[in-house]
């Protein structure tokens, strides 16, 4: 009778232990789980924060160059309808192409200051 008592509680302690080999692979499943889980979940939101981070900056540059393409605009159809006066196509004319009227001479001035200026900077290079 002892060794079947002893047989039994054996029996029960091996049983226990496997119970609890088991409660303790479950519970390391269940972590790994939990950990896998985790660090999918942080690498989505990194990922997600980076693109926020991206969308904003290429909006900023975005906004800027829409600012200055509204100006650029602003301008030609500012000058298109300078473009519309007879007086002021005369005068664009007369000014960037040199153009003149029939008895009319274009002469060059040549601004006297800045030629001084370029001698004595060179003089003082010689020095």
């Amino acid at each position: 009778m002892n060794n079947n008592k002893s047989t039994r509680k054996n029996d029960n302690k091996s049983a226990s232990k496997a119970v609890k080999k088991q409660e303790k692979s479950r519970i390391g499943f269940l972590l790994l789980a939990v950990v896998m889980f985790l660090v999918i979940l942080v690498s989505t939101v990194f990922n997600d924060v980076v693109q926020i981070y991206n969308n904003r900056t290429q909006t900023e540059e975005l906004s800027e160059k829409k600012k200055l393409l509204l100006e650029e605009e602003a301008s030609l159809k500012s000058e298109v309808i300078k473009l519309q006066d007879p007086y002021y196509i005369e005068r664009y004319a007369r000014e960037k192409y040199l153009y003149t009227k029939d008895g009319e001479k274009i002469l060059t001035i040549i601004d006297a200051p800045e030629s001084k200026k370029v001698v004595s900077e060179e003089e003082q290079k010689e020095s």
